[in-house]
Formats: structure tokens, sequence, C-alpha cells
């Protein structure tokens, strides 16, 4: 059969005329077939007729491209090459070439030694994760919104980081939003190859992470750290996350086969005098800051974390009932479901926040903050943030500072209100009723961090002493 091809002309949108073949009339210029048949790959004549010129529409006429071209076609891709002659004897030797070597070793090898500046991007093109930036963008594309998703990314960069850069704490440029330093570290840490981080990098990461820490106590603290990085991180390569993205063939996840520290006792202990601090609150920061005040009251006697306090709306309290409900709004997530609920309120505390709520100003939001921080950071007009904050943050760092200096000298001094609620809770109610109160997504998480064992049990035996 003879080798006839013709020029239909297709326009799109950027005006690109490309040649397709056809077989009812002779290509123009092309040399003809020998009578036997269609020449075979391995002969010139065939990939003279294969070559095409690019010819584009501008507003002058058609013009042609110098050069001659060829797509080919290899395992479900298919991609342009400029031939760079416009001689075709010439252009088509090079185009047999290319085909060539395309089939004995593949793509990868093929765009690099052909196409050198574009090999990144015809990857992706391909949908091939080959980069940690590259992972990270089809995790984020293919997976729901959602805080645990940001920061299991941020947990994986730290590794990344830390196991290729060093340990930079004393770097500030996470820090520089403004005149470029942060971006230009996340494009050094988004551009390292996905095959350059293996499990035995990671063990190696780990064994530093740990033995930075020299106390006893600062050891515990780094196992407990490593962990939660670790677990954070391999979340990422969980199978239902990785079902609908494309890896390098034969990619093995970093976090495979790396063990866990053993799981260290985080079980909350009481470490000050609560009646004092309501004591030393209702002399201090009512009178003088009273949206602190707030804070300290939805923390400690209603159990809300630092987010839910933050973005939480007068609406949400049900006076009659006596009950707060916490539940998704237009500028609420919750942490997880299980987190919808409504919180039992004293008739004390409901008495209170109604007092607040007669004297407030016209705002949907329980924390009130100043009118600085509301134009640049409030919810109603940042929705479309990409990282979580807080509205509230001075009046967060303000009760924070207070705390600290009134007994309550932990890392999150706040969320050390939440954990004595439910530490009280239990004590009154049970571990069942706390969990609830919590809204937790089970009793054991309750039982490992938030319960703080009140009761006394001895054997009575003292007063035979």
């Amino acid at each position: 059969m003879a080798h006839n091809h013709t020029i239909e002309l297709h326009k799109n949108a950027d005006q690109v005329l490309t040649a397709v073949p056809f077989r009812d009339e002779p290509l123009r210029g092309a040399r003809p077939a020998s009578r036997t048949g269609r020449p075979s790959k391995s002969d010139l004549r065939y990939w003279e007729g294969a070559v095409f010129k690019r010819k584009r529409r501008r507003a002058t006429g058609l013009f042609e491209s110098s050069n001659w071209r060829i797509q080919l076609q290899h395992e479900g891709h298919r991609t342009e090459f400029d031939l760079a002659t416009p001689n075709r004897s010439a252009a088509a030797r090079f185009a047999r070439e290319l085909s060539d070597h395309l089939r004995v070793n593949g793509w990868e090898a093929t765009l690099t030694r052909y196409k050198p500046g574009t090999q990144q991007q015809r990857r992706h093109a391909r949908g091939v994760a080959d980069t940690v930036g590259e992972f990270l963008t089809q995790i984020h594309d293919t997976q729901p919104p959602s805080r645990s998703l940001a920061h299991y990314s941020r947990a994986f960069r730290q590794i990344v980081r830390q196991s290729l850069f060093g340990f930079l704490d004393s770097d500030k440029a996470k820090y520089d939003y403004r005149s470029g330093g942060r971006d230009a570290r996340l494009a050094k840490i988004n551009a390292v190859r996905l095959s350059d981080l293996t499990p035995a990098l990671v063990q190696r990461w780990r064994i530093a992470y740990l033995s930075r820490a020299l106390s006893p106590g600062a050891q515990r603290a780094a196992k407990i750290s490593v962990n939660s990085v670790l677990r954070q991180a391999a979340s990422l390569f969980a199978p239902k996350r990785l079902e609908f993205i494309s890896l390098p063939p034969g990619y093995r996840s970093p976090f495979a086969g790396v063990k866990l520290e053993p799981r260290q006792s985080c079980r909350y202990r009481t470490s000050f005098d609560v009646q004092a601090l309501i004591a030393s609150a209702r002399e201090e920061l009512a009178p003088s800051d009273p949206e602190a005040y707030k804070v300290f009251l939805l923390g400690l006697c209603c159990g809300l974390r630092r987010g839910e306090i933050d973005k939480l709306q007068w609406r949400a309290f049900d006076w009659k009932a006596q009950k707060l409900h916490i539940e998704p709004t237009e500028h609420f997530a919750a942490k997880t479901r299980d987190s919808i609920g409504s919180v039992d309120l004293e008739p004390q505390l409901v008495a209170i926040f109604r007092s607040f709520r007669g004297n407030a100003p016209e705002s949907s939001f329980v924390i009130q903050t100043t009118p600085e921080l509301s134009t640049r950071t409030r919810a109603e007009g940042k929705k479309s943030r990409p990282y979580f904050h807080y509205r509230a943050q001075k009046v967060f760092k303000r009760l924070s500072q207070w705390l600290r200096l009134h007994g309550v000298k932990t890392l999150r001094p706040i969320h050390v209100l939440r954990k004595e609620y439910g530490s009280r809770v239990c004590d009154k109610h049970g571990i069942y009723a706390a969990s609830m109160a919590l809204r937790h997504a089970n009793i054991a998480i309750t039982a490992a961090h938030y319960v703080d064992k009140r009761s006394r049990a001895t054997p009575g035996l003292g007063e035979l002493l």
C-alpha cells in the first residue's frame, strides 16, 4: 500500500495548525514509497514522509516554520521534537535516531538526552510526582482540604529539610514572608527529588533528632516530638492518599520500616491551684482584660480548644437550654467530625456570658479584637488564607503570659485549661462523660492525655500503724 498523506489544518486557541496523517492525497514534496509496500521504520523514506513543518496563522497570513519536526508516541505518551534542520533528509535521519533511542531506552533517557531543559515539565505533564513539591501538590489536589493535611505537609518538609540541610534552628528565613526568604526556603525543599528520600535517610534523621536531647526530661520530650512528626509525615503515604498519586516506578515510601519510639506517658497532672487561679482571674482579668477573661472561662469551664474559642459566635449559645453548640460555620471548621457537639453550661457561667453579650458591641464573635487586628486578620475578610490563623492571637498571647505568671508554666497554658476541665468532669461524672464533654473520638484519647486521677487509692492500713 502506498504511503500517502495529506495536510488537514485545524485551528486551535493559540492559532496553531497541525499536520494530521490521511490516506487520500499524497503529501506535497514527499518521496514516493516503494512498490512493494509501505517503507519500514528503518527506511529513511518512512521518516521523510512523517516529518512536518509547524504552520501558524498570523494576522498577515500563514507562516511555516523553517525546521522540520516529528511527533513520537511511546507507552501512551506523545511529544514533539524540533529536528533543528531545514533539510528533509537530515531531519529524517535525526527522527529515525530519536525513534530508535526511545524504543530502546524509554522516555526518561530520551528526554534527558534530547530535551534536557523540559524533562521535569514532561514528567509533570505525564502525572509523575518526581519532587517533594510535585508530590505535595498532587496530594493537596486529590484530597479534601483540611488543617490536618497542612500539618502533615509541614511535618514532611521538616524531615526533608533537617535530614538534607541540617537542623537549622537559628535560621530565621522561615519567618521572612515579606522579602522572599520563606519562599526561597520552600523552593529549596520542594526541589528535592523523591528518589533522594529513603528509609535509611529518615532513620538517620530520627537518630540525629533524638541525639540532640541530653537530659532525661529533654529525651522524653524528644521521643514524643519525633513520634508525632513521623506519624504526621508518614500519613501522606497512606494507601488511601496514594491511590490517585503517580509516583516514579518502583518508588518506596521513605517511612517504610522506620520504627517509632516507645510510647511515652502524656497523662495530664494538675500542677496549680485551680481555686486560687479562678480568684485571681476574677480580680485581675475580669476588670482589666475582659476578652482574656472570656477565653479563660471558655477554656477552663467549657473545655474549648483555642480554634473553637477564636471563631466562636454568640449564636452558638443556647441560653434557655444552658448549652454551647460547637458546629461548623462560615468561618469555622471543626477539627474532626467528632468535635461537633454540645457542651453543658453551669448557670453561673450562663449569667456571666449573658452580661458580656449585653455589653458587647454589634459583632457576631464572642471574642472581640482591636480594630487594627481585625482589619488585617479578621475571619470575615480572610476566608481564603492558605494557612491557619487566629484572629484573636494577641488576646491568646496576653492570657498565656498571665497564666504563666500565676503558676501554669507549660508550653501551651491555654490548652492546659481544657485538660483541667476534662480531668474534673471525669472525677465527678466518670471517664465516659469526660470523653463526651471533650468531644473525643474514643475514650482511649481521654484516658491517655486528659485525665488526672484525683480519688485516693490506698490499702487502708495506715490506721494500723
